[in-house]
């Protein structure tokens, strides 16, 4: 294959083109963009400080709300900067090693966000379910082997999508209309058979989000069973309060995650459509995490409270 036809095949620089018909409207979208953004570093920057500076938010719960704070602040940034630079300016290219950083950055940790939910549902089937147990089975060396367990299996699993896109050849061009570098629209791209790296992001999707959700679901259907056992309808409120916020991040978290993943696969929907929501995907979860937390838990409230001098009656 003589040089040029290699350089056609494998660009050096892909381009991103945004939102797909609404091109005229990117400065106008651009303005809930930055904005989510700032709130989203504020409040999770806000809540690992108030979480870190107050001895009784150090429990597994709000250790495993600190690591989902974190894989959240690296999502967004991953990817928000990069779309606000193509709005404000029309600066949409990307080196093909930025594009595939990208790429593993936002599956690997959107794939470590998946996994602190999961271990904050265990901490909530534990505290629920086996009360007496909870303290002994959560305890910080068992918390810190979870949480390096999750981020070892987003790394490990999502490694391989940049060298199976590394060498395809993209004889379709180097225009995505996207964005962000996403695995999908890169596949889209090349001119060969590629079942098999859909196949591989298929499966690692299914053993990620999709058994992630199984196993959420699994333990609340637990967690119902022993809150509707309790004898008294106050406890099974005070019960079930404890479980709001999370199941509120779980909503938040695989609603939009779900329907972008299958829509790109396997839906046809209007491509501006799909792409708003890909990003609704990447930007409410971290904003909403911090802000459901410190509105629904009164330990946050104070956190932030006393962080701010503010005193508060009692």
């Amino acid at each position: 294959m003589s040089a040029s036809n290699w350089s056609l095949l494998h660009p050096s620089t892909f381009v991103l083109k945004g939102v797909p018909g609404l091109h005229d409207a990117h400065i106008w979208i651009s303005i809930p963009f930055c904005s989510i953004y700032i709130l989203t570093l504020l409040g999770n920057c806000l809540l690992l400080v108030v979480i870190k500076t107050e001895p009784s938010l150090h429990e597994p719960m709000y250790l495993f709300l600190c690591m989902l704070a974190a894989a959240d602040l690296v999502v967004a940034t991953t990817t928000i900067p990069k779309a606000l630079s193509l709005f404000w300016f029309g600066n949409g290219d990307i080196p093909i090693n930025a594009c595939l950083a990208q790429i593993f950055l936002l599956h690997s940790f959107s794939t470590m966000e998946s996994g602190f939910i999961l271990a904050m549902a265990f901490d909530r089937y534990m505290a629920i379910c086996r009360p007496l147990r909870h303290a002994a089975v959560l305890t910080p060396g068992v918390i810190a082997r979870i949480g390096l367990a999750i981020v070892l299996r987003g790394a490990v699993l999502l490694w391989p999508h940049p060298f199976l896109l590394k060498w395809l050849p993209y004889c379709r061009g180097n225009v995505i209309s996207h964005t962000y570098c996403e695995f999908m629209a890169l596949v889209k791209l090349a001119c060969v058979e590629t079942t098999a790296e859909r196949a591989y992001s298929l499966v690692v999707a299914f053993l990620t989000g999709g058994l992630d959700l199984i196993l959420i679901i699994l333990s609340y259907i637990l967690i119902f069973q022993a809150v509707f056992q309790l004898p008294s309808k106050a406890a099974r409120l005070k019960s079930l309060g404890t479980c709001g916020s999370h199941a509120c991040v779980i909503l938040v978290f695989y609603t939009p995650a779900f329907f972008s993943f299958l829509t790109h696969r396997f839906g046809h929907v209007a491509p501006h459509v799909h792409i708003l929501v890909a990003n609704m995907y990447l930007l409410l979860p971290p904003m909403m995490n911090p802000i459901i937390y410190g509105v629904r838990t009164k330990k946050i409230q104070q956190g932030v409270f006393k962080i701010f001098c503010i005193k508060v009656d009692k």
